[in-house]
């Protein structure tokens, strides 16, 4: 998977939220686990770095298309989660 350098420092500096994954395996994530993990575990700071890396557009489409997909999709993410973050795009994201 190609990625900007940028969003490969944003990975690595969030390592820890990646519990996970073996550290030799984090730069390989994709973009779906990476938005699902940020939105769980991180911080304002993370979510508003990540929507300036990948564009609020795309979190946004990757945030619904995996609620929608499934609900094994969606379990992975807390119901809190799930509405918070379905308002904020709701608004913020075309």
């Amino acid at each position: 998977m190609k990625r900007s350098k940028e969003l490969n420092l944003f990975i690595q500096k969030n390592s820890r939220l990646f519990w996970f994954i073996p550290p030799e395996r984090i730069l390989g994530i994709s973009d779906e686990i990476l938005v699902e993990t940020i939105l769980n575990y991180g911080d304002k700071d993370d979510f508003t770095r990540l929507v300036r890396l990948m564009g609020i557009n795309k979190v946004a489409r990757l945030f619904f298309d995996s609620i929608n997909s499934s609900e094994r999709k969606k379990g992975n993410y807390s119901e809190i989660t799930i509405n918070y973050f379905s308002h904020v795009f709701s608004k913020y994201a075309h």
